[in-house]
């Protein structure tokens, strides 16, 4: 998944981004919400990690107008303010979910994966497509009751893939999916995941085809 994480304590953000980035996501990380404005207005984001007080104002004003604006990215807000009309508050304005610092980074995971099967319409952290099921949390692709573990990029790749069945992804979009913007790569990277998930699927029911010119989509073969 791809994150937008917006805090100004650079202590906490590096914590963040770190554990974000042990489990192969993207996070890109911004301290003000001038930023944070123009990186939701160029870039797809899965998920947005947002900080109430901020050096340039205050984040409920930037998901008032991120909502206002139609974006439909699921919040989950970070603050250290506690109380109950708090809470209320940032969930009346379209959070999707509160955490209180100081948090276990466990509990950020968790309530993350939990907006996103809300979100999805499910109670699992599994997706089925075809007779191919892929569990992003444990990170294996499961093909006739056996399990394959996947390596990082493939693991984010196949993700996308598996979140928009059907859906036409060009390389480079495909790129902005699955590296951050400090990361210096080719559209040619993706050829080599693409070919990685082929092998890994290549007895199923599901093909990765290519749409000339145009990019890659999951489809039942």
């Amino acid at each position: 998944m791809r994150f937008l994480l917006v805090e100004d304590n650079e202590q906490l953000a590096k914590a963040i981004c770190d554990r974000l980035s042990l489990d192969s996501h993207i996070v890109d990380h911004t301290s003000n919400l001038s930023l944070a404005s123009d990186y939701v207005a160029t870039t797809s984001y899965d998920m947005i990690l947002l900080d109430i007080m901020l050096p340039d104002g205050d984040g409920r004003r930037f998901l008032r107008r991120y909502r206002a604006s139609a974006g439909k990215t699921p919040v989950i807000v970070l603050t250290a303010r506690s109380e109950v009309s708090d809470r209320v508050g940032v969930l009346d304005l379209g959070a999707d979910d509160y955490i209180t610092k100081p948090f276990d980074f466990s509990e950020l995971e968790a309530r993350c994966r939990a907006v996103l099967r809300r979100q999805g319409g499910g109670a699992s952290n599994c997706k089925r497509f075809g007779n191919v099921e892929f569990d992003a949390l444990a990170g294996t692709v499961t093909l006739n009751g056996a399990a394959t573990a996947l390596r990082n990029k493939e693991l984010r790749l196949l993700e996308v893939f598996f979140n928009a069945p059907e859906q036409i992804f060009s390389k480079s979009k495909l790129v902005d999916r699955l590296f951050s913007y400090n990361e210096d790569v080719s559209e040619n990277a993706i050829e080599v995941y693409v070919a990685r998930l082929r092998k890994h699927i290549e007895d199923s029911n599901v093909r990765i085809i290519t749409v000339r010119g145009l990019g890659y989509r999951l489809s039942l073969a």
